[in-house]
């Protein structure tokens, strides 16, 4: 398969059908954008029950004689101060995905964006300085603006520049995943990104 390289219209980049030429498979899609989701949730709401609130220890009054209802301890969920009835605990809402289907995923969406034409490869996307009006200039003379920047490594000016555009975002190989594919309209790669992405992915 063969992608449009932006900028020279007569130069085209050779990737494998493996990574780039797959069916669409919207439900393994699914269970890698809602994985990915549910890994993101911190999950650390607690209450405490009538065992973890303070206090408590001795019984409040005799079990029988006073003409008051029985207790055992001023920390029951019935009286004030007391602990609460099925307290929520801290729990994992990560949802498992195997690794071969998050790869597979993967390959169907950067399929998808291909035949959409929303894979837009460029040479190379670099900022001498972390500038957002540079970046808008750039971004301006290549007609992008929904758009996600990958690039083969960790680029500290463009990642600056771009996190004051509200639908602009830029990130290495290592740190892609399903939800920002996705989300944004454009997918703007380096050369060098996709050469990474074929051998992961291929």
């Amino acid at each position: 398969m063969e992608l449009k390289l932006q900028g020279k219209a007569s130069k085209k980049v050779d990737v494998a059908d493996a990574a780039f030429a797959q069916s669409y498979n919207e439900a393994l899609v699914h269970q890698a954008v809602v994985s990915y989701m549910a890994g993101g949730r911190s999950g650390t709401k607690a209450q405490k029950n009538r065992s973890a609130v303070r206090g408590g220890g001795k019984k409040p009054w005799r079990q029988k004689g006073t003409g008051r209802a029985r207790a055992g301890s001023i920390r029951s969920p019935l009286w004030r101060g007391g602990g609460k009835i099925h307290a929520a605990s801290p729990r994992n809402h990560a949802v498992k995905i195997n690794r071969k289907m998050y790869r597979g995923a993967m390959r169907s969406i950067f399929s998808e964006l291909a035949r959409q034409d929303r894979l837009a490869v460029f040479e190379s996307f670099k900022l001498e300085q972390p500038r957002t009006r540079d970046l808008v200039e750039q971004l301006k003379a290549q007609d992008l603006a929904d758009v996600l920047i990958i690039t083969a490594e960790f680029d500290e000016n463009l990642t600056l520049a771009a996190r004051n555009l509200p639908r602009v975002d830029a990130c290495e190989v290592a740190a892609i995943d399903p939800v920002s594919l996705v989300a944004f309209e454009k997918v703007a790669v380096t050369v060098d990104a996709l050469k990474q992405i074929e051998e992961w992915l291929a």
